[in-house]
This record gives structure tokens, sequence and C-alpha cells, in this order.
């Protein structure tokens, strides 16, 4: 896997131009659908003699511009020039149209406001008062030159029929402008639920890499005194050694070194949990190989059931083994925390089976999915709406710094999935879900 593809990123969220145009494109198909029953309806149902030939031409050409402005705009991204070009041959097709079938008294005639409309919705003012002209223009040109409508009988019936066609012309132009206007907000604003979502990502790895920082200066700032720590600890125990100190001073010694080495070793975890990962490359395992690794670490307080669905165990997923195996151990130890605090055995000893954290593991067509529940008190709405904020967390004092699920979540956002948090009073339940595409056949090549 490349570099790129080492880390997910969130596609990009559609333009405003490319939204517009391909509403464009769908409701010229409606127009032209239209435009033909309308011909073939007043030519056979009503009986007038229309020319249906240069009718149908110009309706073809209008289907015609329209398959080739669909087949452009999934090529390349769409522009403000091509629906600007795309409105004015409709307004041109739109009076010629009106010049075979009566000029300004069509009732259809002020169907040029459906394009002067949607300018003004998609485009810039220019363009958007340079079709306005346009259709002026055109809308002009028919009062000097036109073919009348044929039309027979009295004088009373063709106004009877002008205002029908006039009600049926409003409703057309109603729906055309309704229905579009309705799509394009629609579609604009779920552009911006998705930049939203990406700020929100971007904003959660500003953090990470602050928080890399903040990790990366503290181990370097106490590294130094650790190491000399480290040295005078050795120093004393070989002096003490050979004046054959009590065992009592031996044992002390012996604690300070294991609880220096342990704070070296922190300061390493810390550093890898809060930023090295970010750049670790990917590597494919079997699920049930990091969830034995994962396990292995955790302390145990709390007993902790795996389960498969069917057969994920053998399934391998390529991704960064250390960062995903990091954020199911913090999401894990969560649950056994939260289980332990209500245990009548005490947070200190292991619970009975039925207070075990459950791990339950299953893949569909959409991805592969970890789920942890535990059976503690569960958070309330306004804790459970905060979780994942750095340095927020239930804990007591001391206890936890609020950075696990906050770590989780960057994680498995960053390789396209998402993590979902529930809570009731019966306890939590964490879903870490991951895209299908991470996921190799079993007996794949590492």
């Amino acid at each position: 896997m490349s570099g790129k593809g080492q880390t997910a990123r969130a596609a990009d969220p559609a333009q405003p131009d490319e939204i517009n145009f391909g509403w464009l494109v769908r409701l010229r198909w409606s127009m032209a659908a239209g435009q033909l029953l309308t011909i073939l309806g007043v030519r056979y149902l009503l009986g007038l003699p229309l020319p249906l030939q240069p009718l149908l031409v110009i309706v073809g050409i209008e289907a015609a511009s329209n398959l080739a402005a669909s087949v452009l705009g999934r090529r390349r991204p769409a522009r403000q020039g091509w629906m600007a070009a795309l409105m004015a041959l409709d307004v041109v097709l739109c009076t010629g149209l009106l010049f075979f079938t009566g000029g300004p008294s069509n009732p259809f005639s002020f169907l040029y406001l459906v394009q002067i409309a949607l300018a003004a919705t998609t485009l810039r003012g220019t363009l958007t008062w340079a079709l306005t002209a346009l259709a002026l223009a055109g809308s002009a040109v028919l009062f000097g030159w036109h073919r009348p409508l044929p039309v027979t009988g009295s004088h009373e019936q063709y106004m009877n029929l002008h205002l029908q066609g006039m009600w049926v012309a409003f409703g057309v132009a109603a729906a055309f402008i309704v229905y579009f206007l309705l799509r394009v907000r629609r579609a604009l604003a779920q552009r911006e639920d998705e930049l939203a979502r990406s700020r929100l990502v971007a904003a959660r790895q500003e953090r990470l890499a602050s928080l890399a920082t903040l990790a990366a200066g503290a181990a370097h700032e106490l590294s130094t005194p650790l190491g000399t720590i480290a040295v005078v600890m050795r120093e004393l125990q070989r002096r003490a050694s050979l004046i054959d100190a009590e065992p009592t001073v031996m044992e002390d010694l012996r604690l300070v070194r294991e609880q220096v080495d342990r704070c070296r070793g922190i300061l390493e975890r810390m550093s890898t949990d809060a930023g090295e990962t970010v750049g670790e490359g990917t590597t494919a395992m079997p699920v049930a190989e990091l969830l034995a690794g994962v396990i292995g670490e955790l302390p145990d307080i709390v007993p902790v059931n795996t389960t498969y669905a069917n057969g994920e165990a053998a399934l391998r997923l390529r991704v960064p083994r250390r960062a995903l195996g990091q954020a199911l151990s913090g999401l894990v130890k969560n649950a056994q925390e939260a289980t332990a605090a209500l245990s009548p055995a005490g947070p200190s000893r292991a619970t009975p089976a039925a207070a075990a954290v459950s791990l339950h593991v299953w893949a569909n067509g959409t991805g592969l999915t970890f789920e942890v529940r535990d059976h503690g008190a569960g958070m309330g709405a306004a804790v459970l709406e905060r979780v994942g904020e750095p340095f927020f967390s239930t804990k007591a004092t001391g206890r936890g710094m609020g950075l696990g699920v906050f770590l989780a979540r960057t994680t498995v956002e960053r390789l396209g999935g998402r993590l979902l948090l529930e809570s009731s009073s019966r306890g939590t339940t964490a879903r870490l879900e991951l895209p299908a595409r991470l996921i190799e056949p079993a007996g794949a090549a590492a």
C-alpha cells in the first residue's frame, strides 16, 4: 500500500457547481419529456394542427445537448459557464418552440421565468443578468415574428382554451421551480454537513498533533533526570551490596529502580499513543491475533469474553497495528474499569463471568465492527456528548487523562471508519467500525 493510502481520508465534498449542474441535467430531462408530451397531447388530443417536424427537432436538440452535458459532467468538474450555456440554449430552444406555436399568445410563454429563477439560484450575478437579457430579447422577438397558433371555433372558445393553458403552464412552471430548488437546497445542506464533519476531523487531527508535541517535549525533558536517577540507583545498589546492607534496604532500592524504569516506559508509551502512530505503516494480520495482543496487555481486573459472529477471527486486516491495537485497548480498559466499579468484588479483583466485558466482532458488506460492552452504571446524555473530548474524563483524579476515547476516535477516523457510543443504566456500548477496504481474505499475503 502506498504512503498516501496508509491513512484514510474523507472524500472531498461535492462542490456547489457540481451539485447544481447535476440537478440541472436531471431537470432538463424532465423538461424535454414534458415538452414532448405537451406537443403530442395538443396535436392529437386537442386536435390542433401543430408543425410536428420542427418542434420535435427542437426537443431532440435539447435531449442531445443534455446527453452531452451528462457525459461531460462525469469526466470533468462542473463549471458555472457550463450551466450558463445550457440555460442560454434552453432560452433559445424555448423561443423556437414558442415561435412555431403562437409566440406571445401561447400560454406557455412565461416559462422563461423558470430559467431566470434557476439562474438566480445557481449562477453569478453577471451571468444571471445576461441570461435575463437573453430571455427578454427572445420574448421581444416573438412579438414581431412568430407563426400564429392555428385554432378553430369562436373567440370565446379560444379564450377558454388559452386560460386553461395558462393554468397548466403555471402548474408546470411552479412544479419545476419548487422541485429543483428543494433538491438543490437539500444537496447543499448535505454538503454543509460533510464540510462540518471534515472540519471536525481536521480539528481532532490538530489536537492529536498538539498532544504529540506535548508528549515529545515531556519525554525529552524527563528522560535526562530519569536517566540520572537510574545511574545513581545502580551505584547505590552496588555500594549496598558491598557493605551487606539489610535486605529491606536492598528491596527498597530495587523497588525504586523498578519504578524509575516504569516511568521511562510510561513516557515512551505516552509519546507513542499521542503521535508516533500517526505515521505508522500498515501490516496485515488476522483479527484474532490483533485481539490476542490487545487483551494480553490488559489488567486482569475484569474478564473479557471475545466472540465472533461467523469466522471473523481468520479475517486479515491491513491497518497500523499499534495504533488500532491501542484504540481497542483503550475502549476495553474503560469497559473493564466501568464494570469493576459496580462489582461486589471491588475494582482490584476479578469479577464473575456474568459481569465480564463483552467484545463481539462481526463483518458485513460495509466492513468490520468491534463492539465493546460493559456492565457499568452508564453515562448521562450530557456526559455522553462530551466523551471523546481531549482531557475530559469521568474517572477520579489520577486514574486517567481522558485521552483513550479521543485517540480511539481519531485513529478510526483516519482509517475511514467511525466510533459510535451508546449508554444506558445497564452499561455502555462502544462500536468501532472499519471500512471493508481494510479487510483482506483469509490466507492473503502480508
